[in-house]
Parts: C-alpha cells; structure tokens; sequence
C-alpha cells in the first residue's frame, strides 16, 4: 500500500531521510519513533505529498506520491491543525458537503461515545477535544491512511488514555493504516500493532510489537556468566553495576537460570537501547 523506495530527502545540506525503503503492506496502527530531528515528520510529510522527495521513488496503492500528485487516499493530522470556527457537528456536516465519502453516522457515533459535545464551536474546545475532532474526521473520511503527527502532545494522562482508546475503537471498526508519530513510548505500544524506527535519516528497525514483546529482553547477573549465556545473540545494549551487567537483548528468548535474571524489555528502553541515548 505504501513503499518508499530508495528515497533521500535533503534540505541543503542537511539531510531529512537517506536511501530509504520501506513497505507497509497491511491494514493497522503503526508506531514511528525516533529522536527529535531522526526524519520522522519528514517521512510523513513525504508520505502525504507534502514535500518532494529529493530521489527515489514514494507509491501508495501504486500510485507515484509527490506535490503535484498529492494521494487521494491519505488524511494527514498535523497536531496544529486547525478549521473553521463553527460548532462541532456543523464540521461533520461541511466534511460530509464536500467529500461524499465522509461517514458522518460514525463520526456522530464515534464522538458520541467520547462524550464531545457537538454543539460546542471549534475554538471554544479544549486542546485535547480539538485533536480528537481532528482526528475523528481523519477517521470518518473513510481513506486508506491516517497520519497523526505528535497527537497527544499536551494532553493530560486522562485525554491520553481517552485518546489511545478512541484510536484503537476506530480501527477496530474501519481497518487502515494509521500511523502515529509520538514520543510517549510505552503508553502508544499498548495499542501499536506495527513498530517504525528512524535513527539519522535511516530506518533501524521495522517490526510487529508482538516480535519485540517476545525477542526484546535483558539478563542480569554476574558479567562473565551473562556474557557467556549471551554469547551471539543480538545485543542491543549493556549497563555494568559493580561486578554484575545488564544486557539488553533483541534475539531469540532464553530461560532464567540460578545465576541470572532475564526480565522483559519494555519498549521504551528498547527503543533507547537501539538507538542510544545521545
């Protein structure tokens, strides 16, 4: 459904993404991370047709991606997105007006069920209830791809927590690739089926969550005991304590013994671990 293949993106003479490729075939929630000035937006923004790339080639459905051939099928929320100052319900209605394929029936519902007040007018609504409008007209306007740039961003634990389960009611009922873009690590792999990681222009990694619950691990013991059980194995990072060593693992699991504890990684300090911490 979307590859980019090959693609480098340069701005000057720094560099947003380098020989780029990837392919993201099925239907899901897709987590992207990385650090601040990794290429994430970049890859988005391509991704939308909102920035050419400099080479190599970006499709959805087949079809070539650039600014003068914006897809069709992909709605891009920004987290600054904003519209026309009119109550909520009148927004659906006005998306419904000028894109027939708008399912305003599951927008009514959706918010509904969110307990947003549809008669309230856009600038009157708190951050949080304006992101998840935005984003219930990304989901009701029935495309095959949702981008969602840094959503949760000044949201509250609650508005989070809403936020997570809006998403995952939405595409629980209208499959399609949503891709999210934040730096809350743990709280998104609660509901990320699919994990993007860009490091430097570059993508590190790509992968199912469930991959990352079952291989992404550390063992902890004395260091030439963890080091001999863990002796090649994918090691994706170490923190020594006196005469015990914790390394982190990204391979195949392997049993607890007397003399070591092997615990699960969660996804943030995997994430730090693959891509270090400076």
């Amino acid at each position: 459904m979307i590859s980019l293949s090959n693609v480098t993106k340069n701005y000057g003479k720094n560099i947003g993404l380098r020989n780029f490729y990837v392919t993201l075939d099925s239907p899901g929630i897709y987590c992207l991370l990385g650090r601040n000035g990794a290429g994430k937006t970049t890859f988005l923004k391509l991704i939308a047709g909102h920035h050419n790339a400099s080479s190599g080639k970006v499709t959805v459905n087949g079809n070539p991606v650039d600014m003068l051939h914006m897809p069709e099928q992909v709605h891009f929320v920004a987290s600054d997105a904003e519209h026309f100052n009119m109550r909520i319900k009148d927004l659906f209605k006005t998306a419904k007006e000028l894109h027939s394929q708008f399912d305003i029936h599951f927008a009514t519902e959706i918010s509904q069920r969110f307990k947003l007040d549809l008669n309230k007018k856009y600038e009157q609504a708190s951050f949080g209830m304006k992101v998840m409008v935005n984003t219930i007209l990304g989901m009701a306007s029935n495309k095959a791809v949702i981008i969602l740039d840094e959503p949760v961003l000044g949201f509250d634990a609650i508005t989070r927590k809403n936020f997570y389960d809006l998403l995952q009611d939405c595409n629980e009922q209208k499959q399609k690739v949503i891709i999210v873009s934040t730096h809350l690590i743990d709280e998104i792999s609660r509901v990320a089926e699919k994990l993007l990681i860009i490091d430097q222009g570059e993508l590190k990694l790509y992968a199912d969550t469930t991959d990352i619950d079952e291989m992404a691990y550390s063992v902890t013991g004395p260091a030439n005991v963890v080091e001999q059980l863990t002796q090649g194995l994918n090691i994706i990072g170490a923190k020594k304590v006196g005469g015990f060593v914790s390394q982190y693992v990204f391979d195949k699991p392997i049993e607890d013994t007397d003399m070591v504890m092997v615990s699960p990684l969660g996804l943030q300090d995997f994430f730090i671990s693959l891509v270090g911490e400076e």
